[in-house]
């Protein structure tokens, strides 16, 4: 019996996908468990998963990838530490990459780039003023800033704050809690993407007018975000998916 050259190419990639997803049942991966938190627009939480900016990047590529994975809400605290601990097959989505993180963490190539940060600061805070570098924000010691424990800001933010060591609030709050301080005056700025800061006004009920967006004249381009995973999941489960991570994937059109 004759086989036909597709015939053929059929076959071996039919092979080659289950000898993959042996290799990834060898190590104990049935079903890749995908932390989130409720953060619009970025993550969103659906009937069957999560949706938004990072969450339909995700979706799509361990879709395109044929990856078993399951979307479970966690507080972003515990996401962080349950890829330190190294006990399971988990994966988190659309957070930055750190030296830090790279010691016990896996990345696959990013999936969402933000547009350059900006800080949330009450309307009536003329300390904060658009146009104005970081370095001029950082330098003023009576601005309190507020960020988030175990958080990056991206690395030009993380050098800026460790170089300057402006006024700091640390909190375990998600974003949402963190513009309530802000509002209530218990601090004076945070940093957030564009994207989000919309979105986190609006959920959060209180008055727009009450706040203003910071730009800044020296922020670089926005901070890449990625899918980063706990080294008990197989490197070819990492090396799939970053074969299905394109362009479309990063806009999550497609």
């Amino acid at each position: 019996m004759k086989y036909t050259t597709s015939t053929l190419r059929s076959v071996w990639g039919i092979l080659f996908f289950f000898s993959s997803a042996c290799l990834c049942f060898a190590d104990g991966c049935l079903k890749i468990s995908v932390h989130y938190n409720e953060r619009p627009p970025y993550l969103q939480t659906t009937f069957d998963g999560a949706e938004g900016l990072t969450a339909s990047p995700a979706n799509l590529a361990f879709t395109k990838a044929g990856i078993p994975y399951e979307w479970l809400k966690t507080p972003s605290k515990r996401q962080m530490r349950l890829i330190e601990v190294n006990r399971g097959c988990d994966c988190l989505v659309g957070w930055f990459k750190n030296p830090e993180r790279e010691k016990f963490a896996k990345y696959t190539r990013y999936i969402y780039q933000d547009k350059p940060q900006i800080a949330i600061a009450r309307a009536d805070n003329e300390r904060l003023k658009s146009g104005m570098t970081v370095d001029k924000l950082f330098s003023d010691p009576v601005l309190v800033l507020k960020v988030k424990s175990g958080y990056s800001y991206g690395r030009f933010l993380d050098e800026k704050i460790a170089k300057y060591k402006p006024a700091i609030d640390t909190t375990t709050v998600e974003n949402g809690t963190m513009l309530r301080i802000i509002h209530s005056k218990r601090a004076d700025y945070f940093f957030v993407a564009p994207e989000e800061a919309n979105e986190l006004i609006k959920t959060s009920g209180l008055p727009k007018k009450d706040f203003k967006y910071v730009t800044f004249s020296n922020m670089p381009a926005g901070e890449k975000r990625y899918i980063l995973c706990s080294e008990k999941v197989p490197d070819i489960v990492i090396d799939k998916l970053n074969s299905v991570i394109t362009q479309d994937i990063h806009t999550g059109l497609k």
